[in-house]
């Protein structure tokens, strides 16, 4: 009888939010039933009135799905400057693959180059005016004409002693999904070289990146099926997310040199298998670990990797958030996890389908434990924030989770992407449907 009861109240819902509902009934209480009573902001180093900006770019700044630092090295690795790099597309409610609609794909997103350093890092507010000099769109050189770009995920690799960065970004084309690669010269940072289109049957839902070299990476796939089937797109993948299928995967590719004349692709092996919507992946510092967002459990999984293989070689633990979670990154000093997400769903799915303007946002940082908290679960956590986490998940022995953000979706909207500056602390977030595309909180001197 429960099982019919859930199926009965799933079908009053979109078929995004029926997937969480059959699968998880903490997630559906967290993300779905419940709509929590944010304030219009919170930050937990400051105050998000004073402490929190909104960069200003122009019109195409907006609907930024990720973000990632572009590090710029010395020659024994030690971080010199970095740069905060945007992967927007200012026709996301035209163009969406994942949550749809497939109207419009021939308007281009865009990347942008956002440069931190001592002036602009002071609090300003979020009515202050962002210095042009520091924000700008990347040309996209050579890129070829008629060629579409949607682009999702992205990643940079580091600049070591002024070489020149490989960059990746996943793009939602109107034809297939596919990995776009570029290059970014420290010397000319505003402009990205396009070096080739990287076009894979795997890459058919490809959604977030994970680098391991400058020539390799993982890459989530996120359904089976997608919209972009013909005749049943619009069947296939609701039953995928009615049932919450664990049919999706993580990919691990590595690249032939650019220059080479044989194929792309050298490599690719399966890493996970029956994931159900994989989403953002990241990898530790010490490159021992890789973490996985699984949106539809709400959980982050957390995998033992050998460096020498790229092989995911066991599911270590999950931990499990208040929200659906979409992209995570780990800290520089490899202390925490940033994950970001969408505490209610059915505004999510409102805003993309035009029929809301806002969604509320969360960013939670999940920090690893040592001595007695790692071999016991720590029962009172996040508790400074004005909706906390603690009684929406269970704790897990070895991690705590604590608050960094949230907004009812006034202050910001639809947060996808979170990530701190290793030099100033700040909070940048990135949202998939926020009019403003990112915000930056300054923590308070």
């Amino acid at each position: 009888m429960a099982g019919i009861s859930v199926w009965m109240v799933s079908i009053n819902l979109t078929a995004d939010e029926s997937i969480i509902v059959w699968r998880s009934g903490r997630v559906a209480k967290n993300a779905i039933f419940t709509k929590h009573q944010f304030t219009e902001g919170y930050y937990a180093e400051g105050d998000f009135d004073t402490d929190c900006t909104t960069l200003k770019g122009g019109p195409d700044l907006k609907y930024c799905e990720d973000a990632a630092f572009w590090d710029r090295l010395d020659a024994q690795g030690n971080l010199l400057s970095h740069s905060l790099v945007l992967s927007c597309d200012a026709n996301r409610k035209n163009w969406n693959t994942v949550m749809g609609p497939l109207n419009d794909p021939e308007p281009m997103g865009s990347l942008w180059l956002y440069e931190p350093n001592e002036e602009n890092s002071k609090r300003a507010g979020r009515n202050a005016i962002t210095d042009a000099s520091k924000l700008q769109r990347v040309e996209l050189r050579g890129y070829p004409a008629g060629h579409d770009f949607h682009p999702l995920g992205i990643e940079v690799y580091p600049s070591y002693a002024g070489n020149s960065s490989n960059v990746y970004v996943v793009n939602h084309a109107r034809v297939r999904t596919v990995i776009e690669q570029f290059t970014l010269d420290p010397s000319l940072p505003t402009v990205a070289n396009y070096v080739r289109t990287v076009a894979s049957p795997y890459f058919h839902s490809a959604n977030a990146l994970a680098l391991t070299s400058p020539d390799s990476f993982y890459v989530t796939n996120d359904h089976l099926f997608t919209r972009r089937l013909p005749y049943i797109g619009h069947i296939l993948p609701i039953l995928e997310s009615v049932f919450a299928f664990p049919l999706a995967w993580v990919s691990h590719v590595t690249l032939n040199s650019a220059t080479s004349s044989e194929l792309p692709i050298r490599t690719h092996q399966f890493s996970a298998l029956f994931i159900p919507f994989p989403n953002g992946i990241a990898i530790s510092r010490n490159g021992t670990q890789a973490a996985l967002a699984s949106t539809t459990l709400g959980k982050i999984l957390f995998y033992e990797r050998d460096p020498k293989t790229n092989d995911l070689t066991r599911l270590i633990e999950s931990v499990p958030v208040p929200f659906t979670p979409d992209n995570i990154r780990y800290t520089h000093d490899g202390s925490a996890l940033i994950v970001t997400g969408h505490p209610h769903f059915p505004s999510l799915t409102a805003v993309a389908g035009r029929k809301a303007k806002t969604a509320p946002s969360w960013v939670v940082s999940i920090d690893a434990q040592s001595g007695k908290e790692k071999r016991q679960p720590k029962v009172s956590f996040d508790q400074k924030t004005p909706i906390s986490a603690m009684g929406k998940v269970p704790p897990v022995a070895g991690r705590e989770i604590t608050t960094l953000f949230q907004s009812d979706g006034s202050g910001f909207s639809s947060s996808s992407t979170g990530l701190k500056d290793p030099k100033t602390g700040a909070l940048y977030v990135t949202g998939l449907y926020a009019e403003e595309g990112v915000i930056v909180c300054r923590p308070s001197v």
